[in-house]
């Protein structure tokens, strides 16, 4: 069933699966992704008597700003800020949050800055907070080149580029994300449409662009991102699920954010898995997400 939920900044299109009276656990998709990722993981959670929320994020699908005057921000803080709203809207106090990519970004925050809404965190890679002060440091080249749409998207050519080509563009994101993936071609078609919103372009390029400091961010949200920069952890129970095959950066032997989880923590290598981690490998979400709930 899709629902809408009036917040201060949008109105948050979400599909909602299970009874009311449910444990709340909150999907979140990421970029260039939609609620389709989770089309396996929802229903079976929903049959175990779960309360779960999958949101269209801001820039995808029916969600819309509800102010023309509103900044089109895609900034890490504000997709925290929305899922908080989200919550406060539907009157859940706490749940569980899986996401991954811009969505397990809101997760991970909204877990580290405000621990009693989280009762647990299904996180696709780790520790996602972006630490924005050093973000122009270079990186190895193996993992620059990997990030080439991102500054693809710093350039007045990139935004014409998604303008002109969203889908095309996003289809050859989602081949060298799930480089072995065997059903991505004929699942992309039932996300596709999802990039259509009118604040797409504006939101994707506005997060490419403020993570390394090119953009500035909205004033009401400083104070997160102020929070933010001194690279809070992690006190929630969490697993993080990371795919052995993600073209973005295929999991390291070494688990280099295990230091930024004071809690619980977990960390489960996902072979044969890229950057969708949800919709590649829905079983093994699945049994994360379960295995938090029946902690």
């Amino acid at each position: 069933m899709l629902v809408c939920v009036l917040t201060p900044t949008l109105t948050i299109a979400c599909e909602h699966h299970g009874p009311d009276t449910g444990a709340p656990v909150v999907l979140l998709h990421g970029f260039p992704y939609s609620p389709r990722a989770f089309d396996e993981v929802a229903p079976a959670l929903a049959a175990r008597g779960y309360r779960v929320i999958v949101p269209y994020l801001r820039g995808y699908g029916p969600t819309r700003f509800n102010s023309p005057q509103t900044l089109r921000s895609g900034q890490q803080a504000a997709m925290a800020q929305d899922l908080l709203d989200l919550m406060d809207g539907l009157g859940i106090e706490q749940a569980t949050l899986c996401g991954y990519d811009w969505g397990g970004r809101a997760a991970c925050i909204v877990a580290a800055l405000f621990p009693a809404r989280v009762r647990g965190l299904v996180t696709g890679d780790g520790y996602l907070l972006q630490d924005i002060a050093n973000s122009t440091q270079p990186l190895d080249p193996e993992t620059e080149h990997r990030l080439w749409y991102q500054y693809y998207f710093h350039t007045p050519r990139g935004v014409e580029g998604l303008t002109q080509n969203r889908r095309e563009l996003c289809q050859l994101l989602w081949q060298l994300w799930s480089p072995t993936w065997s059903h991505r071609d004929e699942r992309y078609p039932l996300t596709a449409a999802a990039f259509d919103n009118p604040d797409f372009i504006d939101v994707v390029i506005h997060s490419y662009r403020h993570r390394f400091g090119y953009a500035s961010g909205d004033p009401a949200l400083e104070w997160m991102e102020e929070a933010l920069a001194k690279q809070p952890a992690i006190s929630v129970p969490t697993l993080s699920l990371c795919g052995a095959d993600d073209g973005v950066g295929p999991a390291s032997v070494v688990d280099e954010d295990a230091e930024h989880f004071s809690g619980f923590y977990e960390r489960r290598v996902l072979a044969g898995v890229g950057h969708n981690i949800p919709e590649e490998a829905p079983q093994e979400t699945l049994k994360a997400i379960l295995d938090l709930l029946q902690r």
